[in-house]
């Protein structure tokens, strides 16, 4: 799944070709990336049938009434400056006459969710679950594809609100929280958290009401640096070693931007259609067997929450952690 290094490539990417740009056109062609898109109701606003919501199938009826919503409110509208909080990106938008005040089109890329620009006459990509064609006033007119192979991921017209802190973040990711290289996170308050909860590290890292962006690729890279055995109590880690781990997660996170994020694969790819190769940098995801390259000790790999965890057991040594679990 991208996380946060790949979201923000994404959204760097979009960021000239469409702020400032209007949506010509709109196509829904499998509503089913329509899963967290609200319609509005009789009053005109945005109503919850129910049927929607992560990983289902729409109803037939449900999922024309999504399109038809989709295409009639996006169309015309205004797109402002891309914006990121961990997993979710999101584009502020502005209707002719002030229509959708206060909302934005809001994009999760699940699984193997793509956003790819492309001029007009480009050949079609595969897995195309929306088209927008928007025009911009110095880069002419474009494509803005949403693909996806796996249909985990979706678009969304949505209601913005106010963010802890301050500014706006749309409604349905008003829950998560801010990312490590937010201006606003607040240090202090994640180190608190982090080291006042009996769970193992690993799990805390991969909770968005703690953290947001992080996923299983770079929570093993921090926690290989920091030299933190994944299953370690948050309780158990002292103050120096968290602040350690909060460093090591900023620098993954930095050096998978310069390198344009982590490809495994044809399902991540920037809005060009390009992989990132921080792949090539990584010390211990995905190296089950292979040696450690700080002390030569063969990579481990043991399942945490129906995860897969990698680690050195020589340079990560287990703290007081629950117990539970299955090693490969």
């Amino acid at each position: 799944m991208p996380e946060l290094p790949e979201v923000e490539v994404v959204r760097a990417g979009l960021a000239p070709a469409v702020t400032g740009a209007r949506v010509a056109a709109v196509e829904v062609r499998d509503p089913r990336a329509l899963k967290r898109h609200l319609p509005l109701g009789l009053d005109g606003l945005p109503f919850d049938d129910g049927l929607g919501g992560h990983s289902v199938t729409l109803p037939l009826e449900a999922g024309l009434s999504r399109s038809a919503d989709f295409e009639r409110r996006v169309t015309g509208l205004r797109l402002a400056e891309p914006r990121r909080r961990g997993k979710f990106m999101w584009i502020p938008v502005e209707g002719p006459a002030r229509a959708e005040p206060g909302s934005a089109l809001l994009a999760h890329l699940g699984m193997s969710g793509q956003l790819l620009l492309r001029s007009l006459d480009a050949p079609d990509d595969r897995h195309v679950r929306i088209r927008l064609w928007i025009e911009h006033p110095e880069h002419g007119e474009l494509r803005l594809d949403f693909a996806d192979q796996r249909l985990f991921g979706s678009l969304a017209l949505d209601a913005l609100a106010e963010a802890d802190g301050g500014g706006t973040i749309p409604s349905q990711a008003r829950h998560i929280a801010r990312d490590p290289l937010d201006p606003l996170f607040d240090d202090a308050r994640f180190l608190a958290a982090l080291r006042s909860r009996s769970a193992g590290v690993k799990k805390l890292l991969l909770d968005q009401g703690l953290v947001s962006g992080v996923g299983n690729i770079y929570a093993d890279e921090a926690l290989w640096r920091a030299r933190l055995h994944p299953e370690t109590a948050g309780a158990a880690v002292g103050p120096r070693k968290a602040r350690e781990l909060l460093a090591a997660l900023r620098d993954v996170f930095e050096k998978a931007l310069a390198e344009g994020g982590t490809s495994f694969d044809a399902q991540y790819v920037n809005v060009n259609g390009q992989a990132g190769y921080f792949a090539h940098s990584l010390n211990a995801y995905g190296r089950t067997g292979q040696p450690c390259p700080r002390c030569g000790e063969p990579i481990r790999r043991i399942v945490i929450g129906g995860r897969s965890s990698h680690f050195c057991s020589r340079c990560q040594k287990r703290g007081s952690a629950p117990r539970s679990r299955t090693s490969v």
